[in-house]
């Protein structure tokens, strides 16, 4: 049984592995979003600060790999295989979540996550060791001082990954007031503090140096109704829990019921599991941190511009709560439960399939156009008549992984300059290979 189960877990770290690069490999643009723009343009003009929306972190470690002859987007792609592997060897030698973490990081959620050039890439592995870091608090393997400046040290670092590690900071404080006299209770309200005075130093001494009206520019009240955010808050939470598919149809559509409802029975069935089932210490952390910052996550709305709420907005949050929900699943059903992981990479495969594009052929159309245009190693803008204008954004995104010193711009007097681009200029020379399910 043992031989069996050790083969089945290296199957499906394998498996993963190649599905990662196949993710980003068979996907028009590489998965980039306009935010991957930002991302690489930031760590492209490192040490000179780009902007201050995102924190310093994940432009970073983009950058450290260019060292290594990785060009941005190859960088953040090496920075997601990583981040994968990393928290299933940690696992392994710890000896914590293991086999959870394998089948979690075998979800095509989670999967994709990993592909995709952005920064939940990277805080994944971080969220982890945090974890690990509070299990060794709580079960009384590290105390005092060198508590305290371990999980400080973990919150501080997710902080520089994602700002919205403040959720993280804020639970573990809480968490450790309804738990302060317990012998561990003051060690996660000391952490707290300590992460809570890291991140008003940060807005002074780094944001506000920057931009002064970064605060002021990005809190708006009453951006949307509560029924507007409820409904997207339900959408969210029933795709990150789908461990199948993670993203609905934005046409709607009968197929769009049965992506919910898994989700949502997923959802009651794990809810069930963890009032049924006894939770140790740990794990009740772990669900405590999860739905502290789902929660945060959704009141954060109704003052900060955000995205709609899915699975890569809630990855740091839905982490800690699937590998729980798979730790009572691999209880109930022991070996089985690898099962989850087979059907997501199944259905994976053939989602990724039906939707491919030809990034590389792509790529390689756009860098032959940018040489050739003499605006291959030059700063660009990308005229856009609106954000939401997405098709001719994708332009945009897929030039940014060849060059990524390319901004938006929405004057329309920029289209004068020669290194001001347009959707229209470009595929008049360069054919682009897209999927047909846009």
């Amino acid at each position: 049984m043992r031989i069996k189960e050790k083969n089945i877990q290296i199957l499906l770290v394998i498996i993963t592995l190649v599905m990662t690069i196949f993710r980003f490999l068979l996907n028009e643009k590489g998965r980039v979003n306009p935010d991957s723009i930002r991302y690489m343009r930031f760590a492209h003009g490192l040490p000179a600060i780009d902007n201050t929306t995102t924190p310093l972190g994940y432009p970073a470690a983009i950058k450290f790999f260019t060292y290594f002859g990785f060009d941005e987007f190859w960088s953040s792609k090496v920075i997601g295989i990583i981040a994968c592997l990393f928290i299933v060897l940690f696992a392994w030698k710890k000896k914590f979540y293991f086999r959870e973490s394998i089948v979690l990081c075998s979800l095509f959620s989670f999967l994709s996550v990993f592909a995709f050039t952005m920064s939940e890439a990277l805080i994944l592995p971080f969220v982890f060791l945090f974890l690990y870091t509070a299990s060794l608090v709580i079960n009384g393997k590290l105390s005092g001082w060198k508590a305290v400046f371990y999980l400080s040290l973990s919150l501080v670092l997710l902080y520089n990954i994602r700002y919205s590690a403040l959720f993280i900071i804020g639970a573990t404080g809480l968490y450790g007031l309804i738990f302060w006299k317990r012998k561990y209770g003051l060690s996660f309200i000391i952490s707290a503090a300590i992460g809570m005075i890291f991140i008003v130093l940060y807005k002074f001494l780094f944001i506000d140096y920057f931009n002064k009206e970064y605060v002021q520019h990005f809190l708006e009240m009453g951006l949307h109704t509560t029924p507007e955010l409820l409904v997207e808050l339900f959408q969210g939470l029933c795709t990150t829990f789908n461990p199948f598919i993670h993203m609905a149809n934005p046409a709607g559509g009968i197929i769009n019921y049965g992506i919910y409802g898994i989700g949502l029975m997923n959802i009651l069935f794990m809810t069930f599991l963890f009032i049924k089932q006894k939770l140790s210490d740990t794990d009740f952390f772990n669900i405590f941190i999860g739905v502290s910052g789902i929660v945060c996550s959704y009141f954060i709305q109704y003052f900060y511009s955000i995205t709609p709420m899915d699975y890569r907005l809630l990855a740091p949050f839905s982490f800690p709560i699937w590998l729980v929900y798979f730790k009572k699943l691999f209880e109930l059903f022991n070996i089985k439960a690898y099962v989850i992981g087979i059907l997501s990479l199944m259905s994976g495969m053939l989602f990724t399939w039906l939707s491919k594009g030809n990034y590389l052929e792509n790529r390689k159309m756009i860098t032959k156009y940018l040489k050739e245009e003499g605006l291959d190693k030059v700063p660009l803008k990308f005229y856009i008549v609106e954000e939401e204008d997405l098709d001719k954004i994708q332009m945009a995104e897929l030039i940014s992984t060849v060059n990524p010193q390319i901004s938006l711009t929405f004057k329309p007097q920029d289209t004068l300059h020669k290194t001001t681009l347009t959707s229209y200029k470009v595929l008049q020379k360069v054919k682009i290979d897209k999927n047909k399910y846009q």
